[in-house]
C-alpha cells in the first residue's frame, strides 16, 4: 500500500501537472453492490453525482492529509482518492509499457485534451466527494478523515508529541503502534521497518521499555528522528516501487534502492556500528530477520535491533 512519501509524491505531481485544468469528462467502470447506497463512486448512482459535481469545476491544488489526497476544486468541493493496496494515479502521456499501468478504472478528461487516470489492479481504491467548508472545520467533520493521527511531517509534530501519540498505546508493540493510523499518520510496513532499523529497536518492543530507560529519552529521540528521516527520504526519492506504485507519470520510484531491512531477509545487516573508543567503525555482523508482527512482515537486525528484555 502507498505510504506517506507515495501519497506526497502524487501529490507534488498533480500540483505541478493538473492545476489550473478544467475537468470536462469523467468516465469508470467501477461498479460493485458492495458500495451501493455508499458514498463511493464504485456505485453507480453515487457516481451520477459525483460527475455532477464534479464537471466543469476546475482544479485549485492537490493536498495530503495522512494517505488520502485531496484535490481541490474550485466551486466548493474536494475529490479525496485513497489509493489502498494497488491504486496510482497517472496523468498525460505517462508510460504505458508497464503492466501494472494498464488497470484503468477512472479518467478524468481535462479541457486541454489530456486525461488523469487511475490504474488499480485490486479494485480496492477509495473516490468520493467531500466540502471544502468541511475541512476547514477540522478533518473530523468528514468520516473520511475521522480517527487520524497527526502527520509526521508537520512542523508541530515535535518529540513531545510524539512521545504522546506513542504514549497512548504503552503495552503494544512498537511496529504495530507506529502503523497505527490513529496514533500516527502515514506510516506503513515499509517505513517503519526502516525506521527501527535506524533507530536499533525491535519490531516487537514494548513501547513503554523504550520509554523506560534512563537516558533522558536518549532512544525514543533515536526513533523520533529515523521516522521523520525516513519519511522525508522516501520522498527525495520518489516514493519506493517495490510493489505496485508508480508516479503521475507511470514510472517507479527508487527508495527501494535504499532498503536496510524492509524485504532483505536472509542479507548481512548494512549499519556501522562505530567503536565504543575512537572514530572507527564496523559492519554490524547482524543478518535480517523477517518475523510476523501483529499480522503484518517486520524486517529487523538480529544483532543490533536486540529486544530490550
Amino acid at each position: 500500500m502507498p505510504e506517506l512519501p507515495e501519497v506526497q509524491t502524487t501529490v507534488n505531481g498533480l500540483n505541478r501537472a493538473v492545476r489550473g485544468l478544467k475537468i470536462v469528462d469523467i468516465w469508470t467502470d467501477y461498479n460493485s453492490a458492495f458500495h451501493k447506497g455508499k458514498d463511493s463512486i464504485k456505485d453507480p448512482a453515487y457516481f451520477r453525482y459525483f460527475k455532477k459535481n464534479v464537471t466543469r469545476a476546475k482544479i485549485v491544488s492537490a493536498d495530503r492529509v495522512a494517505k488520502n489526497i485531496l484535490i481541490k476544486l474550485d466551486n466548493g468541493n474536494v475529490i479525496l482518492v485513497h489509493m489502498k493496496m494497488t491504486g496510482h494515479l497517472m496523468y498525460g502521456d505517462y508510460d504505458r509499457t508497464d503492466p501494472l499501468n494498464r488497470f484503468i478504472h477512472l479518467i478524468f478528461t481535462f479541457n486541454n485534451d489530456k486525461t488523469l487516470e487511475l490504474s488499480d489492479m485490486r479494485k480496492f481504491a477509495k473516490v468520493t466527494l467531500i466540502a471544502e467548508k468541511d475541512l476547514e472545520k477540522g478533518t473530523g467533520q468528514s468520516l473520511h478523515l475521522a480517527n487520524i493521527g497527526p502527520d509526521p511531517l508537520d512542523k508541530r509534530f515535535t518529540f513531545n508529541v510524539f512521545k504522546e501519540r506513542l504514549a497512548r498505546k504503552s503495552t503494544g508493540r512498537i511496529k504495530t503502534v507506529l502503523m497505527d493510523q490513529s496514533i500516527i499518520a502515514g506510516i506503513g510496513n515499509i517505513y517503519s521497518d526502516e525506521a527501527l532499523w535506524r533507530a536499533g529497536i525491535h519490531p516487537e518492543e514494548r513501547v513503554k521499555n523504550i520509554f523506560a530507560r534512563n537516558d533522558s529519552d536518549a532512544l525514543a529521540k533515536k526513533l523520533y528522528t529515523a521516522v521523520i528521516a525516513v519519511l522525508k527520504k522516501g520522498i527525495d526519492f520518489g516514493g519506493d516501487s517495490m510493489s505496485d506504485y508508480r508516479n503521475i507519470h507511470g514510472k517507479r520510484g527508487r527508495f527501494q534502492e535504499q532498503h536496510h531491512a524492509y524485504r532483505k531477509t536472509g542479507e548481512r545487516c548494512s549499519m556501522m556500528i562505530r567503536e565504543p573508543h575512537g572514530n572507527k567503525a564496523r559492519q554490524c555482523k547482524g543478518v535480517i530477520t523477517r518475523k510476523i508482527v501483529g499480522g503484518r512482515s517486520a524486517h529487523f537486525c538480529s544483532v543490533h535491533q536486540r529486544l530490550l528484555s
